[in-house]
């Protein structure tokens, strides 16, 4: 792996723009507002997440039976089930599946799996043209950036980014923003990738059911549907972790995710595949990376429960201000900085720093996930690994040592307010203080509350 992913600098290139900042707070924040109101909406609204957080936990604890319960299902609806340890084994399946039948091409519906195995850097130095389809995928590929958000990849990209991105790209006019347009104009460059001989398609999932061997996809634009029905060939990518064990349990997910991540009572689109249509084949990547060894650690097996609905990254001060980019991984936001530290401890060692834990992360999770706990527990791992910076590690001891005394921290806060008061601003804000930049220090009282204290309600002696 690479080195450190610095946050704050990457942060600090997003907040620069300061159109762009604006945009995606205001976008988010709306996303936010609108899963709120949905959630009131429905009277049975924290049932139903205590269920989803109990189906979860329940086949995660049983995962074994599940999968093979799944895999037995699907190969007796004639599909073909694959098993992957790793990224690289994922990767290699597909190249497989695919040069054994002579195919080329691969459109593909939204996957944060394939994202996270780095496929299409794998297939297409092979020779495998990787397709796209969802239209904020196909934006960050024809940009060569990965996804900034779970659900809105291209979230932190305004329509004129757009516009000049699709012009400089595929040919279109440049100057012109029009969303129809933009979206006409990607829908038509897109769909002749699907008729093309050799083509092979391919799907995330959402939720695999172990009872019927079915993979659910649910989308909002029909590109998975198309790539799962126009060729001749459909391979589905699956986290081990999206296995539930019954059509019963769909219920309770499929009325939360989409009212978790965009704030609408459904996706446009909830496609159920379980068998291949007759003269094509149908195959099923169960994928582990890394996902094995989560679930042994017993302070961070609960992001499996995850259902990628992003809920957490619309309400988080930090993500709406830094962007998705920032976080240097597949996954960003509060769910990044607790997925991410499993893959690569070191590389991504300041992710969770990167927070407020104010917890609204975890409370609109929809599956309950503890996630600032996680995030304070992380940052406990990697201090103990001493994988926090020298800098920080002793200001953190300076501010230990300070904190733990009463005495010196009254003394120190009483010549600190005296201080704060003469010095002029070039002292405090220079480029040494990262902490002073787009902030303004409140004015210092005169008094602590300490000291007033001791004034107005002491013994008498001047005693607190």
């Amino acid at each position: 792996m690479s080195n450190r992913i610095d946050h704050a600098k990457a942060a600090g290139a997003f907040i620069g723009k300061t159109e762009h900042v604006a945009f995606h707070d205001k976008r988010l924040w709306d996303l936010r507002e609108k899963r709120d109101a949905q959630a009131h909406g429905i009277a049975e609204w924290e049932t139903m997440r205590e269920l989803a957080s109990g189906i979860k936990e329940h086949t995660l604890s049983n995962l074994s039976q599940y999968l093979e319960q799944f895999a037995a299902a699907a190969e007796a609806n004639g599909v073909t089930v694959h098993w992957a340890a790793t990224a690289e084994e994922h990767n290699a399946l597909v190249h497989q599946i695919m040069s054994e039948r002579g195919m080329t091409t691969l459109v593909k519906s939204k996957s944060m799996l394939t994202d996270e195995c780095k496929m299409r850097e794998y297939l297409e130095p092979r020779g495998i043209t990787v397709m796209e389809t969802d239209l904020g995928e196909r934006i960050q590929q024809l940009d060569h950036q990965d996804p900034s958000h779970m659900v809105v990849p291209a979230v932190h990209k305004l329509r004129a980014d757009v516009a000049e991105l699709f012009g400089r790209t595929i040919g279109t006019d440049p100057k012109n923003s029009d969303i129809h347009y933009l979206a006409e104009s990607q829908r038509m460059n897109t769909r002749p990738y699907f008729v093309r001989e050799k083509t092979a398609g391919m799907t995330g999932c959402n939720f695999a059911v172990a009872e019927t061997g079915t993979v659910v996809v649910c989308t909002n634009e029909g590109n998975a549907d198309l790539s799962a029905n126009v060729p001749p060939l459909h391979i589905a990518s699956i986290g081990i972790e999206k296995l539930i064990p019954k059509v019963s349990d769909l219920g309770v997910f499929i009325r939360m995710l989409s009212r978790s991540a965009l704030g609408s009572p459904i996706t446009q689109y909830t496609s159920h595949f379980r068998a291949p249509r007759p003269g094509t084949e149908m195959h099923f990547i169960l994928v582990d990376h890394g996902r094995s060894e989560r679930l042994a650690m017993e302070d961070f097996w609960y992001s499996l429960k995850c259902i990628r609905c992003g809920a957490c990254m619309n309400t988080c001060p930090v993500y709406r201000r830094s962007g998705g980019l920032s976080y240097g991984g597949t996954y960003s936001g509060p769910i990044g900085a607790i997925i991410n530290p499993t893959f690569d401890l070191k590389r991504y060692s300041a992710l969770p720093f990167a927070s407020t834990l104010n917890g609204s992360c975890t409370n609109v999770c929809p599956v309950k996930i503890n996630i600032h706990e996680q995030i304070y527990k992380w940052r406990t791992v990697i201090a103990e690994r001493h994988e926090v910076p020298f800098v920080k590690q002793e200001v953190l001891k300076m501010a230990g040592r300070l904190l733990a005394s009463p005495t010196l921290y009254r003394a120190t806060v009483s010549s600190m307010g005296s201080a704060l008061r003469r010095l002029p601003n070039f002292v405090l804000y220079n480029p040494l203080n990262i902490w002073g930049k787009q902030r303004e220090l409140p004015e210092a009282p005169k008094l602590t509350f300490h000291a007033w204290y001791k004034k107005n309600r002491g013994d008498g002696n001047g005693n607190a």
